[in-house]
Formats: C-alpha cells, structure tokens, sequence
C-alpha cells in the first residue's frame, strides 16, 4: 500500500477516534478501526454478522463490550462538549 495514503488514512482513523470518543491513544484508534469494520459489517450484511456471532460467542461479546465503551465516551465527550458551550 501506497506510504503517504497509509498516513494520511491513519491520520483520519485517529482524528475519528478523537472526534467520536475524545481519546487518540493507539489503543483507542485500534479500538474504533474494530468498531467500524464491524459496524459496516453488521449493517451491509448482516446474515454474515449474525452467523460470526453464532459462532464466536466470546467474540460476539467482545464486540457488544467494546460498542459499550464506544457509545459510554461518546456520551461523556457530547456532555462535556454541551457543558462548555456558553448559554
């Protein structure tokens, strides 16, 4: 793969994990990059996702576990967020 296209994605990857979660650590950024891949996943075909699911259920409650978190940050990135808008 193209090494400047690979930064630059990577550049996005991260600015999403910041803007969805507040939170750029690696960590974090390898965390979204599941979390979207399987996202897309599960909404283009979603037979496909249902049977990964069926077949890794440890796997199925990773997933659950770290749409969770997802949403968790997201909701208190969105409050802090509402918190410093003046009135």
């Amino acid at each position: 793969m193209n090494p400047q296209f690979q930064t630059e994605f990577d550049a996005l990857v991260e600015k999403f994990a910041e803007l969805l979660t507040g939170d750029t650590s690696p960590e974090m950024v390898e965390k979204i990059k599941v979390w979207s891949v399987y996202n897309h996943i599960h909404r283009s075909m979603p037979a496909l996702a249902n049977h990964w699911n069926q077949t890794h259920p440890e796997g199925k409650a990773a997933v659950r576990s770290l749409y969770e978190e997802v949403r968790s940050l997201n909701l208190a990135l969105k409050e802090r967020h509402n918190a410093q808008e003046p009135e």
